[in-house]
């Protein structure tokens, strides 16, 4: 990493890739900006200059978070007065360097390290999914625009746990002596930083996040044939299923139409009651009131069918001893 010396060296000129960004304190989004540029095989090996003089930024390939432009060729920076560039009309935050990066470069950064071809429409699922995970939140942050309504009071500050406030904390502090060397070394420590968080969630999103959406896709496809009116979801395998499952009811137009999904805890078969929403204790049909809090053979006797293991005092969610008996349970709520 090499900080601004004033002017140009006419000797290097085009020697190697240079990606350009400011100098001095540095922030999350710049720092994940670069570390994404550095994924792709045309800048791995680049040099990152880190200055405040405009020719010796504007002698590098690509520039990000300095200078007052966006082209979205060479130029990446969001602190532009008439800036408004967002990742899709879908969305209402501004980008900022990292958005701006990942805008034109993350579908073929998540194609390489998960070694997916670029017109695998599942692509477009993880890029999108990738910006709302993490991406936004850098860019919400550094263009000071909060998750919360402005009138909502934290109960307690996170400010020293979020990715940006450790960045933060790896600048100098004001009564420490610093250099252009030691920031430059302190901002490689903050780029791997975000960029490590960055890879590992491009990997969880593509290698179990997006099998686990594929085989709840699946189940929900096959749901017909265990209740007419499509009602009842079995999994033949534990997945993590409920956030792909309200993802996909809107996305196939059958919001609210699941109501039961079965599925094996290792041991027994678990009939649960899916929420109103993603993060509602409520359920769109609990199970039966006479149901609930009954155990065992109590529990079968009642509802003559055998296996009961539990039905929790909620009506959330309830056992069998086996995926039948599960099923019959579901079944039979539907009725009552």
């Amino acid at each position: 990493m090499t900080t601004d010396q004033n002017s140009p060296d006419p000797k290097r000129h085009k020697t190697e890739m240079r990606i350009g960004t400011h100098s001095g304190t540095f922030h999350a989004d710049e720092a994940l900006a670069v570390f994404m540029l550095k994924l792709l095989p045309k800048y791995r090996d680049s040099a990152v200059i880190r200055s405040r003089t405009p020719d010796v930024l504007e002698a590098c390939d690509i520039i990000v978070d300095v200078q007052g432009q966006y082209d979205g060729v060479k130029h990446f920076d969001h602190h532009q007065r008439d800036f408004s560039e967002t990742f899709s009309p879908a969305y209402k935050t501004k980008l900022s360097s990292a958005g701006l990066i990942y805008k034109h470069f993350g579908k073929e950064i998540i194609s390489l390290k998960l070694d997916m071809k670029h017109d695998d429409s599942r692509l477009d699922v993880l890029y999108e999914k990738l910006y709302a995970a993490m991406i936004e939140a850098i860019d919400g942050n550094d263009n000071g625009q909060s998750a919360y309504p402005d009138d909502v009071e934290p109960a307690y500050s996170t400010s020293s746990i979020t990715l940006p406030g450790m960045v933060a904390a790896l600048n100098p502090a004001w009564n420490e002596a610093s250099d252009d060397t030691y920031l430059d070394a302190q901002f490689d420590k903050a780029s791997k930083l975000m960029g490590g968080v960055f890879v590992d969630l491009v990997k969880y999103y593509g290698r179990a996040w997006l099998p686990a959406r594929d085989l709840v896709r699946a189940a929900i496809e096959q749901r017909h044939q265990f209740d007419q009116d499509g009602r009842i979801v079995v999994f033949d395998q534990f997945v993590t299923w409920k956030g792909h499952l309200f993802e996909l009811e809107d996305e196939l137009d059958i919001k609210g139409q699941i109501i039961y999904v079965i599925y094996s805890d290792g041991k027994g078969w678990r009939v649960q009651a899916v929420p109103v929403d993603p993060n509602s204790f409520k359920s769109r049909k609990p199970l039966p009131e006479p149901w609930r809090g009954v155990r065992d053979q109590a529990l079968s006797d009642l509802t003559s069918i055998e296996g009961g293991v539990f039905v929790h005092a909620s009506g959330f969610i309830g056992g069998n001893q086996t995926r039948e008996g599960a099923l019959l349970m579901a079944q039979k709520a539907l009725t009552l």
